[in-house]
């Protein structure tokens, strides 16, 4: 499906899921924040979701001026729940916008998001995209023999040097969609893994025009000891 004419957007949160994350949450907040604030749209918010935390990720979330969503249930091991939550809120925040005018963007309490990354995605919405798939940069450069080589197979599987219609990523670290295509399609699944993955791929399934941009990447930790099974530390060990 091509690109559809543009609805004006008046709201952006971003939505940023957290277990244990106190070492590295402020900086992914403070940059989340230069994000916001170059964002044309009345309402901005940062969502942080503390999932089961046992350190200061919620008062340094608060402390930040995020609004906090706590789970604390028996659920615990599922970010697909951990981003529905924090979507929840935003929609229950601004129940009185319609869900067209609303761009819930994501990313993770481990990376951290440039100044333009918002910016980028709006003006993707603008030319008709419901939601925006963008890929990840690692944080920690050359050195390593691992890191070195998940990112040649990475730029490999991603088409490096051009803007494919569809490179082969999606992450949760660089994503964005309008709120009324995320409910269509029932929003983030109750899993512990690829909750982003299936999002995306139930929207493309209902046919909704996607944005896959090579370009801005958001800067992700490099390291092996991940929250989420299976994830990019997971891909980093089977390096090794």
């Amino acid at each position: 499906m091509s690109p559809v004419s543009p609805l004006p957007l008046r709201a952006v949160a971003v939505v940023v899921p957290a277990r244990d994350e106190a070492e590295l949450l402020g900086a992914c907040l403070a940059s989340v924040h230069v994000a916001l604030a170059r964002a044309p749209v009345l309402h901005r918010l940062a969502v942080v979701v503390a999932d089961h935390c046992t350190d200061a990720t919620a008062e340094i979330a608060a402390a930040a001026g995020a609004l906090v969503v706590v789970r604390d249930g028996a659920d615990r091991g599922s970010v697909g729940q951990a981003r529905a939550a924090g979507c929840s809120a935003v929609l229950d925040r601004w129940a009185d916008l319609p869900d067209e005018a609303v761009w819930l963007a994501h990313t993770d309490a481990d990376s951290r998001v440039p100044p333009h990354w918002l910016t980028s995605q709006l003006e993707a919405a603008a030319a008709g995209h419901i939601a925006v798939a963008g890929r990840v940069a690692l944080a920690l450069d050359g050195g390593h023999d691992r890191h070195d080589r998940w990112r040649s197979a990475y730029a490999l599987a991603g088409g490096a040097g051009v803007r494919p219609r569809r490179h082969s990523h999606v992450h949760g670290a660089n994503l964005g969609v309008r709120a009324d295509a995320y409910r269509s399609v029932g929003g983030f699944a109750p899993v512990a893994l690829d909750e982003d993955l299936g999002l995306v791929d139930r929207l493309v399934a209902a046919g909704h025009p996607i944005a896959w941009p090579d370009e801005p990447r958001v800067l992700t930790s490099a390291r092996l000891d991940g929250r989420a099974p299976g994830g990019l530390a997971a891909d980093l060990r089977s390096l090794a």
